[in-house]
């Protein structure tokens, strides 16, 4: 990337909070996105995201390699950290209550660049996360339909791509044709519009909050105490098991904490947003996090956690107790399978509004920030992220698609912090309708253990991550800063 015309210092220009206050109130008189959503709406869909991939799909992964039982620690670390970080989200989306979340504000704080890679970041968010979340619904339907006597090709159900080492390696498979299936349905339903989407994710959400409270109750019952013994198993290298392999766990279930910041990219389709996005971010967040801990603590009671290396861990620990809770298995099952579902329309709702909100920047070609007449979506780059999302999903498995959504949201989860100390200290009078407590220490606990989580990552997580964000400043050298520059200075001058 050259050095622009006028210097390293445009790479940092940032846009004034009154600036941006401003379109946003132009936008409220008349509205691009349609705005429906009330704070129920938002906390079903925080719920609705964020209740499903870590329970259904990375439990049982992060505790048969890297944490064993010891996979409740995990969450509470990655849950604490998201704490911190849900504090200082909360402030600055009521502050600035835009569909470009982060991405934004690290515009009004940071600077451009740094947007820029937030934005870019955020994409490997999105995409890959309803990608990885996908898979794990094949895995389910592929499950549902064998025990009820239906065996699918395995080259039909399995991706071509497979971790060895680490790496991606070729294994025979041809395509994971129902995660394809399972994104194409969700991007119908995004596509019908905001009202829709909110009705159907809230049926969903409430199914499976219902089936997981039977688990628990049920669960309970049949646990297994001695399954908790060594409750964090000996260290058999850095990574697996002993602390640093909760660590490696915190990083991989991390994950499973996304809902909270794509309730910030549906701002400018939600009623009253300054009081409704933090009440919705940290209640969505506390009603996971309990859940997350209490189901971990079941599944790893039920059967040794050796075994839960599946796609569909709470299943295969049903189906281990034999006729005791076996009724229950097809109970999860449909649950995962609407409730993963939920997911990835989320995933699918939020992505959008993202490029959205950087092609009105000029960062992105305007193109990506068109909006149906009819159904008043994001419709150009809905299309775009299913057909992208859905390649991701037939094509890899689960295990680097989490890792490098792990990596992305925790480095989002940093400048979402740092831009709280910032903007207190240099816009100290700015009104805030929710105030994070404990500045600046609160902001920097959570910056100090997203970048510990980062610290357990492996090094092929990283590699891959350099080589996303390599592409980023190329797109960004190449098209998105000179073109951003050409809108600021048209709306400059727009009488």
């Amino acid at each position: 990337m050259s050095i622009p015309p006028d210097g390293w210092r445009s790479l940092f220009a940032q846009r004034a909070v009154e600036e941006i206050q401003r379109e946003l109130a132009a936008d409220i008189a008349r509205p691009m996105l349609r705005r429906v959503l009330g704070p129920i709406d938002l906390m079903l869909i925080g719920i609705g995201v964020i209740v499903g991939a870590g329970i259904f799909v990375v439990t049982g992964t992060a505790a048969a390699l890297y944490a064993g039982p010891a996979i409740t620690v995990s969450f509470l670390l990655a849950g604490l950290a998201c704490a911190l970080s849900a504090m200082c989200y909360a402030e600055l989306a009521a502050m600035i209550p835009a569909a470009g979340s982060a991405y934004t504000y690290a515009y009004a704080t940071l600077g451009e660049v740094v947007a820029w890679l937030m934005g870019w970041n955020l994409v490997l968010e999105y995409l890959f996360a309803a990608s990885y979340v996908a898979v794990g619904w094949s895995g389910y339907f592929a499950s549902f339909l064998r025990d009820r006597g239906i065996d699918l090709p395995a080259e039909l159900v399995n991706p071509p791509f497979g971790g060895v080492h680490g790496h991606a390696a070729g294994h025979g498979a041809i395509i994971n044709l129902p995660a394809i299936a399972i994104v194409a349905c969700m991007a119908a339903v995004a596509l019908r519009g905001i009202a829709m989407s909110r009705t159907v994710n809230g049926i969903i959400v409430t199914l499976k909050l219902g089936v997981l409270l039977l688990v628990i109750a049920c669960g309970a019952s049949y646990l297994h105490p001695h399954l908790w013994q060594p409750f964090v198993p000996p260290s058999k290298g850095i990574g697996t098991f002993g602390w640093s392999g909760i660590l490696r766990g915190a990083g991989v279930v991390f994950v499973a904490y996304l809902g909270f910041d794509a309730i910030a990219t549906t701002a400018q389709e939600t009623r009253d947003p300054q009081r409704s996005l933090p009440r919705a971010i940290l209640g969505a967040l506390a009603i996971a996090t309990s859940l997350y801990i209490v189901v971990s603590l079941v599944l790893t009671g039920l059967v040794p956690y050796r075994e839960l290396n599946v796609p569909n861990p709470l299943s295969v620990a049903l189906s281990a107790s034999g006729a005791h809770l076996g009724w229950l298995v097809m109970c999860v099952d449909v649950a995962a399978l609407v409730g993963l579902a939920s997911v990835i329309l989320v995933v699918l709702l939020a992505q959008p509004r993202v490029l959205f909100a950087m092609s009105r920047d000029g960062f992105l070609p305007e193109w990506l920030g068109r909006i149906h007449p009819r159904t008043r979506v994001p419709h150009v780059s809905t299309w775009i992220s299913a057909v992208i999302v859905a390649t991701l999903a037939g094509c890899f498995p689960i295990g680097i698609l989490v890792q490098l959504v792990s990596i992305g949201t925790l480095g989002i989860f940093i400048v979402v912090c740092a831009g709280v100390i910032v903007l207190r200290r240099r816009r100290p009078e700015q009104p805030r309708p929710f105030r994070t407590p404990g500045v600046p220490v609160v902001p920097a606990l959570g910056i100090l253990i997203c970048a510990y989580i980062l610290s357990g990552l492996p090094r092929q997580v990283w590699d891959l991550y350099g080589v996303w964000i390599a592409l980023g400043l190329l797109l960004y050298g190449c098209f998105g800063h000179r073109n951003a520059r050409g809108v600021r200075a048209r709306k400059e001058n727009r009488p």
